[in-house]
């Protein structure tokens, strides 16, 4: 891999180097919009349905449990800015050998995201407008997103500015009317306390409400694979991922406030749309409004996921945990364009043959095994001082978030973790299978960035 890798120091004039466009305004954007995906659209009826009316509460827990592994990849995204995120930190801390399961873990949960958000834009949100083969829309929707990404990551990323804003508006839409809801006197307060159902009592309620709301915040972790691309990662990087959390806390936290206020507890545990509930019981905004805000939504989330597949597989291949050829980049946009179309096609065979609800389901779990090794490394990194000036988050945060990644799985069904580790095993034997290779080749190293042979822990 000579001629393909960045040291400590960082060299941006090697041919395969990305280009360093993003500012801390565009990366907070970034993170915001992956966050604030699709899935808020969907899930306040299903919190409802296990914790009860006081959805504001599994909402906050699952901030504060999001924010303990979120503080893990911001001090290694600033100790060690590159493409690779995760599966780079694993390599670091662990050897290749882990450093390709948490690759693996990650292309296989962005992969299936992809495909999933691109069936599910050619799906009923699309329907309210016209209707079309889900296949074809689907991989006609991923070329397009290819495309995009293929052109730039300052593109990309204005692109998801305005989708963003359109996101987060149409959830303002949301707590607005709900407040006026309450104001005129349809609404009733009285359901914000309510915790518990009559199968779970409050605590057990708060908990499994936390495990639904926490897919809300899924997507932050995605952010690392650019922050070699950001101009200044140890400033931006932080401000950008917790201002971005926090303002997705606040902004979930009282479209909650506002749905359980406005839509009686069952109707909105019903809904597979609860948000449109509040938007019919207030009136004066057309339903098909939630369509196109829900359209925008996919095609944001599915944009940024492909990014962060794309620069993953980029910084393993050039770790050599993935085939040299990944690390091409287009001569003028200094894009990765072969790792973006090994990722974009099987997240379009995906989208052809697969099932939502199966393709959607194994991704939080191959996710809390990817933040379950990025806990654990932030701890066993701590030998290496790395650069001056990273971000450092205390002890007791990565702690506490193997824990919470632990209790997570916990609440994991059992057929999906069938699938999840059948994910997983695929994963292993491929990583043997390279550990193999290099121990005949007699190049141990190989598998490992230049600069981590001098500061991995032994």
């Amino acid at each position: 891999m000579a001629g393909t890798r960045t040291g400590a120091q960082g060299t941006a004039q090697e041919p395969t180097a990305l280009k360093r466009a993003l500012t801390t305004p565009l990366l907070y954007f970034f993170i915001l919009g992956d966050v604030l995906g699709a899935g808020v659209y969907v899930l306040v009826g299903q919190v409802a349905a296990d914790a009860g009316g006081a959805v504001w509460v599994p909402l906050v827990v699952a901030l504060l449990l999001a924010l303990l592994t979120a503080a893990s990849y911001a001090e290694l995204a600033t100790k060690y800015p590159r493409a690779g995120g995760a599966s780079h930190y694993a390599t670091r801390a662990f050897g290749p050998f882990a450093g390709f399961v948490a690759g693996f873990c990650m292309l296989a949960a962005g992969i299936v995201s992809v495909a999933a958000l691109a069936r599910g834009f050619g799906g009923d949100y699309l329907s309210a407008f016209v209707t079309l083969p889900v296949g074809l829309v689907a991989v006609v929707f991923l070329g397009l997103l290819a495309l995009v990404n293929a052109r730039g990551i300052k593109e990309s990323t204005r692109a998801n500015v305005v989708a963003t804003v359109v996101e987060v508006a149409g959830l303002a839409v949301v707590v607005v009317l709900g407040a006026w809801l309450l104001l005129r006197g349809d609404g009733d307060p009285g359901r914000l306390t309510d915790l518990g159902t009559p199968e779970k009592g409050a605590a057990a309620a708060v908990l499994s409400g936390a495990v639904l709301a926490y897919y809300s915040f899924v997507g932050f972790e995605t952010s690392v694979n650019v922050a070699e691309e950001t101009r200044d990662p140890r400033r931006s990087y932080p401000r950008a991922l917790f201002g971005a959390l926090a303002t997705a806390g606040a902004v979930y936290v009282l479209v909650g406030l506002a749905a359980s206020a406005a839509v009686p507890t069952d109707r909105l545990a019903g809904s597979s749309g609860p948000l449109l509930e509040v938007v019919k019981e207030a009136g004066g905004v057309p339903p098909e409004l939630f369509s196109v805000i829900a359209l925008v939504a996919v095609a944001n989330g599915a944009l940024l996921t492909g990014i962060m597949s794309s620069r993953l597989a980029y910084g393993m291949a050039r770790d050599g945990l993935l085939p040299g050829a990944l690390t091409r980049v287009l001569p003028g946009r200094r894009t990765p364009w072969a790792a973006i179309a090994v990722t974009t096609g099987p997240a379009m065979l995906l989208a052809l043959t697969g099932s939502v609800a199966t393709l959607a389901s194994t991704l939080v779990l191959l996710l809390l095994v990817v933040f379950l090794m990025v806990n654990t490394a932030v701890l066993v990194l701590r030998r290496d001082p790395g650069k001056a000036g990273h971000f450092r988050t205390p002890v007791v945060l990565p702690v506490l978030g193997i824990a919470s990644c632990v209790l997570l799985a916990t609440q994991i069904e059992a057929a999906v973790w069938l699938r999840g580790l059948a994910i997983m095993a695929v994963g292993t034997v491929l990583a043997a299978i390279g550990a193999a290779r290099r121990s005949r080749r007699g190049d141990e190293g190989a598998g490992q960035p230049a600069d981590v042979e001098a500061s991995r822990p032994g």
